[in-house]
């Protein structure tokens, strides 16, 4: 990849890393690599302060090349890839920085089937970054600006077409994380015919992330027992990715909803390829759970990015995150909170149990996650001293566990998961890595 474009796009603190100068450079570049089709580009953004300034930019930067920009406003980013596709759009693009903190944006490309855009077009997009010779047609060749205000209608009813029956009497809370699910998350459940408890649900760019949302499920917590409900669910600021919390105010992760849909479209003859793709990060007890079935894990590099690469080579429909982004590949061409929690109320609907008895199915062996702030990320895991730490690790934890350290895609963090068969070892393993990781290279967060 190239000195722009990470595992998810282009992100940085907006105004200061991501200009709207940079905004529309990218603008321009991606108008002259991407517009060949002749269909407009389709802009969706989350609710980030920053949004409107960035896509304004953006929008002129593509326009000023010839192609015209359809403009989708609040949405989660999988309703941008859906939209995409449906409206023959040249390609989408999403301002949205998911569940990084409200001073960052980023700017990510769907291509014009809804897949994430491939990296030899975000490599051809940063070679025009700095040219000036691009296209700068005028008169009536430049470029028009549409509002599209039905965009969000078409994603609900898409939606609700995936849900297996209705929903009546069902309490749900709903944590919107003050991002782009603030509009479309209560009106599924509301549709559906649920009791919907919605919290934090305005679209507001000074508090998207702040303490809610899928990072944060304390409030989510507290508000599935204040109100009784069956279950709640938590998005991240654009909605990729959910979390979910069962009737006892437990939290389901994203190997637990990969476990009871894959036993679920097992039972069913639904599991495309027998296969299940998710990650490193994924708990052990996933891949226990999913060999006593006669189900297969396929493990990737971390980023959804990956796992749906493995997933469209070997024709595996299910596959995720423990993080919460889950791909349904039948369903959608990215990682959707909502279609991903519709599929989980499917689950509880075809089963008749509850959440937390298909949390159940998929034990948890003690996981340890420590995030460390670092300066630069780069060349953190292979520094002498860490791959030492790491080494003594690996011989303490011997054949009952396992230890991964590895650099955020996203953000200035190194990561430190440690399993072992006992929380308190697990614990111990990875605060002495992260310790050595923050005496040579950052504080310990």
């Amino acid at each position: 990849m190239g000195r722009y474009f990470g595992t998810d796009g282009i992100r940085g603190v907006a105004n200061l890393d991501l200009t709207p100068e940079m905004a529309f450079r990218v603008g321009r570049a991606a108008g002259a690599e991407l517009a060949r089709s002749g269909g407009p580009f389709f802009l969706g953004r989350d609710s980030r302060l920053s949004g409107p300034m960035l896509e304004a930019a953006l929008a002129a930067g593509i326009c000023s090349t010839g192609a015209s920009v359809e403009l989708g406003g609040l949405l989660p980013t999988p309703a941008v890839a859906y939209l995409t596709r449906l409206r023959g759009a040249a390609c989408g693009v999403v301002i949205s920085a998911s569940h990084n903190p409200v001073e960052d944006n980023g700017i990510k490309f769907f291509a014009g089937d809804g897949f994430k855009l491939a990296d030899a077009s975000e490599d051809a997009i940063e070679a025009l970054l700095d040219r000036d010779d691009l296209p700068r047609p005028s008169g009536v060749r430049i470029g028009t600006i549409h509002a599209v205000p039905e965009g969000e209608e078409r994603y609900l009813e898409h939606l609700v077409a995936l849900a297996a029956g209705r929903l009546d009497g069902v309490r749900i809370v709903v944590d919107c994380a003050f991002g782009a699910a603030a509009r479309v998350a209560p009106r599924l459940w509301a549709a559906l015919g649920a009791t919907v408890i919605a919290i934090n649900e305005e679209p507001d760019g000074a508090r998207i992330n702040v303490n809610c949302g899928s990072t944060h499920l304390e409030p989510l917590r507290q508000a599935v027992l204040a109100h009784r409900a069956e279950l709640g669910f938590a998005y991240d600021g654009d909605a990729d990715r959910v979390l979910a919390v069962d009737e006892r105010g437990e939290v389901v992760d994203g190997d637990a909803i990969l476990g009871m849909c894959a036993l679920d479209r097992h039972r069913r003859g639904t599991l495309d390829a027998g296969t299940v793709v998710a990650t490193v990060m994924s708990n052990a007890g996933l891949e226990q759970t999913l060999s006593a079935a006669g189900i297969r894990l396929e493990r990737t590099s971390v980023g959804d990015r990956y796992v749906l690469e493995r997933m469209r080579e070997i024709g595996a429909t299910l596959g995720g995150e423990q993080s919460g982004h889950v791909v349904f590949l039948d369903h959608t061409t990215t990682g959707d909170g909502l279609v991903t929690a519709v599929e989980v109320t499917n689950v509880m609907a075809r089963t008749g149990q509850p959440l937390s008895v298909l949390r159940g199915l998929t034990p948890r062996f003690p996981q340890v996650l420590r995030n460390v702030r670092v300066a630069d990320r780069n060349g953190v895991v292979d520094a002498p001293d860490v791959a030492r730490a790491v080494a003594e690790a690996e011989a303490r934890l011997a054949a009952g566990g396992r230890i991964l350290v590895r650099p955020s895609g996203t953000e200035p963090l190194v990561r430190v998961m440690v399993e072992a068969p006992a929380q308190e070892e697990a614990e111990a393993v990875a605060d002495r890595v992260a310790a050595v990781i923050a005496e040579r290279f950052g504080e310990h967060e």
